[in-house]
């Protein structure tokens, strides 16, 4: 039997699970997972991401479907999604993105009381047989060093509106 160890899940599986609204939190408190918040929307990493550089972008405002902003609010959030992905094109050199939302728990949300687009970079190759045969995903970049390398990015960033 082979073993791979991965003990800094040690702290998550021991630690208390955080209680109410991962983004609203994000919102009140300085983190070094949160990017950018602006007064409409807000850009944060994901702490379990599929692979580096996966962003969670959300709109301020708590809610869960699309059909609770108006008009100006959905823009501006699908603004911030296109600033993320042309931030991770600049620093990260993807050959491509997932971009989409989960909304319902049906459908894959881990939040689903909190609206939010995943903004996942994708490379030739990136699955590897790991995935395949094993479950396990292999990120080659400490989250840390992901943070590092975007956040002077998103510091620059402007929205017209946000």
């Amino acid at each position: 039997m082979d073993t791979m160890w991965a003990p800094w899940r040690m702290e998550y599986i021991l630690s208390d699970k955080e209680a109410g609204c991962i983004f609203c939190k994000a919102l009140t408190t300085d983190d070094d997972l949160t990017l950018y918040k602006g007064p409409v929307t807000m850009v944060v990493m994901n702490k379990y991401p599929y692979i580096n550089g996966h962003l969670l972008v959300a709109p301020v405002r708590h809610v869960s479907g699309l059909e609770q902003l108006d008009g100006k609010e959905k823009q501006i959030l699908l603004d911030t999604v296109d600033q993320g992905v042309a931030i991770l094109k600049e620093v990260m050199n993807p050959d491509g993105f997932n971009v989409g939302l989960n909304l319902g728990r049906v459908a894959g949300a881990g939040v689903e009381e909190h609206l939010h687009f995943h903004i996942v970079p994708r490379w030739f190759g990136d699955v590897n047989a790991l995935t395949v045969f094993a479950d396990v995903r292999v990120i080659p970049e400490h989250i840390k060093a992901t943070y590092g390398n975007l956040k002077p990015h998103f510091d620059k960033m402007e929205l017209s509106g946000d």
